[in-house]
């Protein structure tokens, strides 16, 4: 079974921005730990960050008939993105939204996803391990 972690907008800088917020972990660290993860749960995982919004789109688009889930962490697109969402709904793959903070407990514009709505569901709050979360999730989903 083949995942696609995207990582949106400014996870490229894990490990040095806020993080108090984000933890200290660089997003390379964290691919090898989501992989490693994935390899024991019996998934195959694939990698892209991009903090273009119409880069992240047309990896949406490519992921259709590629892989049978996507884990996404949209970042601050998620609150505002429509694109990405219509782009979330019309592709087909089943898509686990994540973020590493609590976006209910920060700022009042972080509360609402515009992108959740599209999701099978949406994970937050926990650091890195909202990603493991999700692909324990998947591995349950999946009967695997």
């Amino acid at each position: 079974m083949k995942v696609l972690v995207l990582h949106g907008p400014n996870l490229n800088l894990l490990g040095r921005r806020e993080p108090e917020i984000y933890g200290s972990k660089t997003l390379d660290q964290l691919n090898e730990e989501i992989e490693a993860l994935a390899s024991q749960l019996g998934l195959e995982v694939d990698f892209f960050q991009s903090n273009q919004e119409g880069v992240l789109i047309d990896r949406l688009h490519q992921a259709a008939g590629t892989y049978q889930w996507i884990v996404f962490n949209p970042g601050a697109l998620s609150h505002y993105s429509y694109a990405l969402r219509d782009a979330v709904a019309g592709i087909g793959v089943p898509t686990i939204e994540v973020h590493m903070s609590n976006v209910q407990a920060r700022e009042e514009f972080r509360a609402r996803s515009v992108i959740a709505p599209a999701c099978v569901g949406q994970i937050t709050g926990f650091g890195a391990a909202s990603y493991f979360l999700a692909l324990y999730a998947i591995f349950e989903r999946a009967g695997i």
